[in-house]
């Protein structure tokens, strides 16, 4: 038995607390982390709000890095000592080609993996929507080679007008609203594909034209954590970064200790980071 500090949701729309838990010693087939850094990701975000109903209380957190700690009985993939990332389902759900259209909708952390991914895979154009300036200069930046402020022009109209009127051939909705998954099913041509990364609220419906399911042969689809194989995708991507290929460090805005969670949250929501990166 060991003890961790951690950032306790005990009741919705409440500030966390970092509270001093017991953590059991690991049973079978699981592994003891003890976490170097953890992302501030809107999921969690989504479940203070009471938008992604969790069990209370619960412990806030679920991307992560670290060293293994200990071992249960039957592991064999990782050792105590080794440097991990904690994923939790598998991931490939959109396989974009070279030369094709992307649409991101939200330029939050995850909406700038999604733009660095389509610059790796050759996608062009490569268009970010958001209402926040800020976000879409950070858009820029990753390699968006167009944006759209969706507060003073139609998001659907303009990647339109970017795509020749014929739509991109992905949209990726990284928000988590109902009416912005809309608008990316709408923005992708015949034959496209439109990817929910995004959350949005349990109770939430998402509502598209039907007839344009088999008319237009559009796909609406799902995605959790790209469904990647992480013991396979991980390491390519840690070639990619030390390549200088993919840019982890310019992701990372700002560095938080846990007791600034709070902090960490509201600079989020507010626009004012890329990712926010709790450190221990």
């Amino acid at each position: 038995m060991s003890t961790a500090r951690a950032a306790v949701l005990n009741a919705i729309r409440e500030p966390l607390s970092v509270e001093p838990l017991a953590v059991r010693d690991p049973r079978d087939g699981e592994v003891l982390v003890r976490l170097a850094a953890s992302g501030v990701c809107h999921s969690d975000l989504h479940a203070i709000t009471g938008d992604l109903p969790m069990p209370l209380p619960c412990v806030l957190g679920h991307e992560g890095a670290g060293v293994v700690e200990a071992v249960g009985a039957g592991v064999r993939r990782v050792q105590p000592k080794d440097h991990v990332v904690l994923n939790w389902v598998p991931f490939n759900t959109a396989r974009v080609q070279p030369g094709q259209s992307v649409a991101v909708f939200g330029a939050g952390g995850v909406g700038l993996n999604v733009i660095q991914g389509a610059v790796l895979a050759g996608a062009n154009p490569i268009i970010a929507i958001d209402l926040n300036e800020r976000k879409l200069g950070f858009a820029k930046q990753f390699g968006a080679t167009h944006t759209v402020n969706a507060g003073s022009t139609d998001p659907v109209t303009a990647v339109l007008d970017l795509t020749g009127m014929r739509g991109a051939d992905y949209a990726f909705e990284v928000i988590g609203r109902p009416e912005v998954v809309t608008q990316a099913f709408m923005a992708i041509r015949r034959g496209g594909k439109a990817v929910v990364i995004g959350v949005p609220p349990a109770t939430d419906m998402v509502s598209v034209p039907g007839v344009l399911l088999p008319l237009a042969e559009k796909s609406l689809v799902g995605s959790l954590y790209g469904s990647a194989n992480m013991a396979r995708d991980v390491p390519r991507l840690i070639d990619l970064y030390r390549a200088g290929k993919l840019k982890l460090d310019e992701l990372i805005t700002r560095r938080y200790k846990i007791a600034q969670v709070s902090e960490a949250f509201t600079a989020m929501e507010k626009g004012e980071v890329a990712r926010g990166v709790i450190t221990f």
